[in-house]
């Protein structure tokens, strides 16, 4: 397994979540990575992304709410989400800039009810 997301659950609206993406991939460091999500029905889509040099971006939906950043000594890729919304429910997963087909992983779930 070269992407492992982990730290979702259940929470109310309103509450908060930090994802962690653990990378076993060489020269983590150097590469641009992104976190992406996927509700039921819907097809996958970008979150934030965060470059090598510390460059973020946020899709609009989550802009103001979300903080992508990064641990390059331990290769570890967070998303802290706050103020979280019920149409934040997704199964959220990490991948490089551009995405890799075999480092999309199982994801983790994270739900909001309202």
């Amino acid at each position: 397994v070269q992407l492992q997301a982990s730290g979702g659950g259940l929470v109310h609206t309103g509450g908060s979540l930090r994802l962690s993406c653990l990378a076993s991939i060489d020269r983590f460091r150097f590469k641009h990575m992104a976190w992406y999500r996927q509700a039921p029905g819907k097809q996958r889509e970008f979150v934030a992304r965060m470059t090598a040099a510390g460059g973020k971006d946020y899709s609009n939906s989550v802009k103001g709410r979300f903080t992508i950043s990064r641990d390059n000594t331990n290769n570890i890729l967070y998303l802290q989400m706050n103020s979280l919304k019920p149409e934040d429910t997704a199964v959220y997963y990490c991948n490089e800039i551009p995405s890799r087909v075999d480092y999309w992983g199982q994801g983790t779930q994270v739900t909001v009810s309202s």
